[in-house]
């Protein structure tokens, strides 16, 4: 099979990036030092290409009416333009199809992005919707389209983040120094063309993602490294957000999973009164699991997806959904799935290989802003 490539390929391979299949796209997995990225954002700056991230702009009089239906989190609370929101799209089930955040452009205009290896069955679900809903939208994706409608994608993350992306796009200083978290400008005329700067980042530190035409993106990319902004892979992408407690769609939640059993009750709005899919059965199953942090406190292994958390006093069984050794901590963690009633404080035990060792229970995140939380 032929991967699929980002407009930064080339710029990947002349920085000398380690290259994995990344659910069917050929992605960077470090440049040298997986270590020296993470802590490059958590004390710095560092950059990222998501573009193997898919952009969908929804455009048409329904739109705002279609989203209330079509996401679980409400779409009514994006009122200034450049709000964001996160929010899951389940299926009837009330399952995860896609984790995604929706942008209020206008009341013509919402823009969602999604993630990599959903986009083509999130983009078959939203026209399917759009066509049983007669709501008349345009729905185009930016990813794979025609020359001219593709988008490339930068995040840009750290302490000094915002700071090098000024410098590299001045003109982009006076619309986006005071957006607050969860929020984008879109600025029209800069040297890499129109650039949309959104504050939404998966990394637990400042910064902005950058979505901009295609054609710009060696451009841009080179712009900012010549500015001291350190290339990041997606093995640092992975420590730095599971350090942050987000969620990873395909390991933390999928379409198996209620999300109110994977921490994101947060992002489902079951109080007003409006319908959308997946409510009833959402409703119906209530939660059963909750989401937790845990910290190794034996030595002797390293937390991994799929292995077993055992709570003591009861002998009931979760599962450890993602894991790690933080960098930023110097010890193994992960995000579980563990049974109700567990609390922060608890010990619990994990089957590593043929050994049980102790590890607590913790409020996420684990660290945000460079600091640590957990302990």
């Amino acid at each position: 099979m032929t991967l699929k490539a980002t407009p930064l390929n080339n710029a990947h391979r002349a920085a000398g990036a380690r290259m994995v299949d990344f659910g069917g796209w050929d992605m960077p997995v470090n440049y040298g030092s997986q270590i020296e990225e993470h802590h490059a954002v958590r004390g710095d700056v560092g950059m990222f290409d998501v573009s193997h991230m898919c952009v969908v702009d929804l455009v048409g009089d329904q739109v705002r009416p279609f989203l209330r239906g079509l996401l679980a989190n409400n779409v009514d609370k994006l009122q200034a333009s450049g709000k964001a929101l996160y929010s899951c799209m389940l299926n009837e089930q009330g399952s995860v199809i896609d984790d995604l955040i929706v942008y209020f452009i206008n009341e013509s205009w919402f823009r969602l992005v999604v993630n990599a290896g959903t986009a083509e069955k999130d983009l078959a679900w939203i026209n399917a919707q759009n066509a049983a809903t007669n709501s008349g939208l345009t729905i185009t994706q930016r990813r794979d389209g025609a020359l001219g409608e593709t988008m490339a994608l930068i995040a840009v993350q750290g302490p000094n983040a915002r700071a090098k992306v000024w410098q590299v796009l001045p003109e982009t200083q006076a619309a986006s120094a005071e957006i607050k978290p969860f929020n984008a400008v879109i600025v029209k005329d800069t040297a890499f063309g129109e650039v949309m700067v959104a504050r939404t980042g998966y990394t637990g530190e400042d910064g902005f993602e950058l979505a901009f035409p295609a054609a710009q993106a060696e451009a841009l990319w080179n712009a900012l490294l010549a500015v001291g902004v350190k290339p990041a892979g997606l093995g640092a992408r992975d420590t730095l957000r599971l350090e942050a407690g987000m969620n990873l769609y395909g390991q933390d939640m999928d379409e198996t999973v209620n999300p109110l059993d994977a921490g994101l009750a947060w992002t489902i709005d079951l109080v007003s009164p409006r319908d959308f899919i997946g409510k009833a059965a959402l409703v119906a199953k209530g939660q059963n699991a909750q989401f937790v942090g845990l910290i190794l406190r034996e030595k002797g292994g390293v937390l991994r997806a799929h292995q077993k958390v055992i709570v003591a006093a009861s002998e009931q069984v979760g599962e450890i959904t993602s894991g790690t050794f933080s960098p930023t901590m110097q010890q193994a963690i992960a995000l579980a799935r563990v049974p109700m009633g567990v609390a922060v404080g608890d010990t619990v035990q994990v089957e590593i290989r043929d050994k049980k060792l102790a590890a607590s229970v913790v409020k996420l995140p684990f660290v945000r802003n460079g600091k640590i939380l957990a302990v």
